[in-house]
């Protein structure tokens, strides 16, 4: 499952009207979201979150300023926040804002052939944003950005010859984390519900469908498997597992088939200390080696969340994986120029 935001400012220019894309280009020192964080903004409503309180309202403001000032087409703009003095909030530091104004027109022609293609929006000049799947372009720190944000990097703003920003690159389809949970039980519908609006791309696999409530999460595929182990075997490499069935059995043959296939990025497993020293005798029975045991994290969640409530268990689950996927992003990103906000 993915979230392109090309995708939804097309189809919410197409039902609303012209509509303009407000965008975090870049931050200096303590700011409420980081560079990339969006949302659209037409004539009667408004979609995502740039946060801040003050600054998502004045940015807001601004953007239906624009949509009732500019005729139809594209339109770009960027202003500065200093936090502090101009919006007197505690934050402190300084947010450059990209306004980007579209209409139905305009917003339809950014979608490319191929959807997963970086798009570059030009600082420099007033030209549309343009979708790049690589190749030259004159620029080697600009060809050098867009490959890297095709590769499932992080936005970059990439700097002119004089130093200055000349382009804000970013991915199309933003990047998701596939998390896959087994168990549709109490903990597991919690869990479900507290990570709508993640970067995360949950697969939720149980044994039976009428387990899955009828409103299922948009961003949760079910999967129905007799045996899920099998699907732990074929998930990507990389993916995040939390494991919470109603069987000790069935638990244990999916942390089996996960730490015997390997390549998972995450192995969380619900229970206590007790049950973790049972599969780990068990484990070790099955031929799996200590060191690979390790890698099986029990109990999972919050130590200092001591509820046993479902709707607790869920928050510090999705809490502590949520750590885990940003230290593990930050540990793959590639460090970038810092560009000035002046």
């Amino acid at each position: 499952m993915t979230a392109s935001w090309v995708h939804d400012l097309a189809r919410t220019c197409a039902e609303h009207g012209p509509t303009v894309r407000v965008l975090v280009l870049a931050t200096d020192g303590s700011v409420p979201r980081e560079a990339g964080a969006a949302m659209l903004v037409w004539a009667s409503g408004q979609a995502g979150t740039i946060g801040g309180g003050a600054l998502e309202f004045d940015a807001t403001a601004a953007a239906r300023a624009m949509i009732g000032s500019v005729d139809d087409g594209f339109h770009r703009e960027t202003r500065r926040y200093p936090l502090g003095p101009a919006l007197g909030q505690c934050c402190g530091g300084s947010v450059r804002v990209m306004f980007e104004h579209f209409d139905a027109r305009t917003a339809e022609a950014l979608w490319s052939d191929d959807p997963a293609s970086a798009v570059v929006h030009s600082l420099a000049d007033n030209a549309p944003p343009q979708a790049h799947s690589g190749g030259e372009t004159g620029t080697p720190a600009l060809e050098k950005a867009i490959a890297s944000v095709n590769a499932g990097g992080t936005p970059i703003v990439v700097p002119d010859t004089d130093g200055r920003p000349g382009w804000f690159v970013e991915p199309a389809i933003q990047p998701t984390i596939p998390v896959y949970l087994y168990g549709a039980g109490h903990v597991g519908r919690a869990l479900a519900s507290v990570l709508a609006g993640t970067a995360v791309d949950l697969r939720w696999v149980d044994t039976d469908p009428s387990r899955f409530p009828e409103a299922v999460p948009d961003h949760a595929t079910p999967i129905v498997a007799a045996d899920p182990s099998i699907i732990a075997r074929t998930a990507p490499e990389g993916a995040a597992h939390i494991v919470m069935t109603y069987s000790h059995a069935r638990d244990l043959s999916i942390c089996h088939a996960l730490l015997e296939h390997g390549v998972f990025g995450h192995l969380g497993l619900i229970g206590s200390a007790t049950k973790r020293a049972r599969f780990r005798s068990r484990l070790t029975a099955l031929g799996v080696a200590p060191a690979t045991l390790d890698r099986m994290v029990c109990p999972i969640g919050l130590p200092s969340l001591k509820g046993k409530a479902p709707a607790v268990i869920a928050i510090g689950v999705a809490a502590d994986l949520l750590e885990r996927i940003e230290a593990q992003r930050h540990s793959e990103s590639e460090p970038t120029r810092r560009v000035s906000l002046a």
